[in-house]
């Protein structure tokens, strides 16, 4: 296995026809949600924020290994989710898939990103 000096990997997404659209309004349900992604993730949980905006959230939550964000557009039921973390002792896979199963979309379309360094 190829040793790197700094691993890197960063999963984007869009999320399509978000059946959980209630969740999609929810400030505080967000939260948790990136709360318990982080945690699915081994990720060090920083601190997490939540804006709402218009009838959608952003909410970011910092984690010691870089970021989980998620923005909503509970009237499109249209989410858009980016987990970033650094270190080989971090999953964002399994953070991600975690945010996918509750928001329940009927359609993702995503982007890994190798930000590692060799």
């Amino acid at each position: 296995m190829e040793k790197y000096r700094v691993v890197g990997r960063h999963i984007y997404a869009n999320l399509y026809n978000c059946r959980n659209v209630d969740l999609l309004r929810d400030p505080e349900g967000l939260e948790r949600l990136v709360r318990e992604a982080a945690k699915r993730g081994n990720m060090t949980l920083l601190d997490v924020k939540s804006w709402k905006i218009g009838e959608g959230v952003s909410v970011v939550g910092i984690v010691l290994e870089s970021h989980i964000a998620i923005h909503t557009w509970p009237e499109y039921s249209f989410a858009t989710v980016d987990v970033y973390s650094c270190g080989a002792h971090t999953n964002p896979g399994k953070a991600f898939e975690y945010i996918v199963e509750k928001l329940q979309p009927e359609r993702t379309t995503s982007g890994v990103a190798d930000r590692s360094l060799e």
